[in-house]
């Protein structure tokens, strides 16, 4: 069963910022790099990807520049800065420490 939209919206932003960690993407390499990472358990649209993007765009997280797609296209490439490394970091300690409150109340021992 796909997590709940509510649950991902939650970390949407930590997803997006983890996977420029590997390198530059445009918005739909990034949904498709999610996708397959996951084995197909997120499916995240990408009309929510692009706000998100446009907002750590604004906020200095990521920054872009135009470039030719795999498929040749001209497309959006999206990287991560310092600041979007830093937010990540905070991001990841702030899932953590709720995975590690809740999951003894949730999972089966």
């Amino acid at each position: 069963m796909p997590p709940s939209k509510d649950r991902l919206h939650g970390t949407l932003d930590a997803l997006v910022l983890k996977t420029l960690t590997f390198g530059p993407r445009h918005g739909y390499a990034i949904v498709r790099w999610l996708r397959e990472q996951t084995h197909d358990a997120l499916s995240v649209e990408e009309g929510s990807v692009y706000p998100a993007l446009y907002r750590m765009e604004r906020d200095g997280w990521i920054e872009s520049d135009w470039g030719t797609s795999e498929l040749g296209r001209k497309a959006k490439f999206y990287q991560i800065t310092d600041k979007g490394r830093r937010q990540l970091r905070a991001e990841t300690k702030e899932f953590a420490t709720f995975v590690q409150a809740v999951a003894p109340l949730l999972l089966p021992a």
